[in-house]
């Protein structure tokens, strides 16, 4: 894990800084690695009612296998504590999650020439969610990451109602577009956003480990064949997520 210079004192930082030093960022590019986060989702949707019970005990989808998804392992001294899926949608490669319910919210910011990143199948090991109460920030750190790395203007947050407070007061995001059913699960989810310039230096005074540096993301994203027309250059000074409620309105 690359150092990252602390600007606050803050007990709760402090926490969340020594858990990230125990923590390893693996992206599941192989089949075992793969097939141990599709079970941890399995067990993390069934416990919250998400889904119905299956004979496979795995649970995915066919964004896993899309070229501009990232999936993610968080592991906490060597062991699997929570995952997160990453899809860069951008207007060569616009596939994404979201757009199976938000499409008439999302596709024109698209058409704009904007870069969105759709994080989803976030979950995590019960055990390790008691255990360590800063998972759900190191987890999502890797979202924040991925916005820097791809010159993302929108962070998306596709979630339940009761988990919008979060996203709120941590990253700032809005609520563009209430609870809609979502394929493959059992309770609908809303839409937010981000504007990631807007709210960079905000979230990373208050929460100074979503910092990270250009070595630690080019480890984390770069790949070889990554599709490079992922990587649209911010649209600059353009207020998405304003044009993305004007959208849903």
């Amino acid at each position: 894990m690359v150092a990252l210079a602390l600007t606050s004192t803050s007990g709760f930082a402090d926490r969340v800084m020594d858990l990230l030093d125990r923590v390893d960022y693996r992206r599941a590019d192989g089949p075992e690695e793969r097939e141990s986060i599709f079970r941890l989702r399995y067990g993390a949707y069934l416990r919250e009612g998400a889904i119905a019970p299956n004979l496979s005990q795995r649970f995915a989808d066919e964004y896993d296998e899309a070229a501009n998804a990232w999936i993610f392992g968080v592991y906490v001294d060597g062991r699997l504590a929570s995952s997160i899926r990453l899809t860069i949608a951008s207007p060569g490669f616009p596939e994404m999650p979201a757009l199976t319910v938000f499409s008439d919210i999302l596709s024109p910011a698209l058409e704009r020439g904007g870069t969105i990143v759709d994080p989803t199948r976030f979950v995590t090991d019960a055990e390790a969610s008691r255990a360590y109460p800063g998972l759900s920030f190191v987890t999502t750190r890797l979202a924040w990451a991925a916005t820097e790395y791809f010159n993302a203007d929108l962070l998306l947050a596709t979630v339940r109602k009761e988990h919008q407070a979060y996203y709120k007061r941590v990253f700032g995001h809005r609520t563009i577009c209430d609870a809609r059913p979502y394929p493959k699960l059992q309770k609908p989810i809303s839409l937010m956003a981000v504007d990631y310039l807007a709210e960079k230096d905000k979230v990373q005074t208050r929460y100074p480990f979503f910092r990270s540096n250009a070595f630690e993301r080019r480890m984390l994203f770069e790949r070889p064949g990554m599709p490079e027309r992922a990587r649209t250059p911010m649209v600059a000074a353009r207020p998405l997520v304003a044009a993305v409620a004007n959208e849903a309105a």
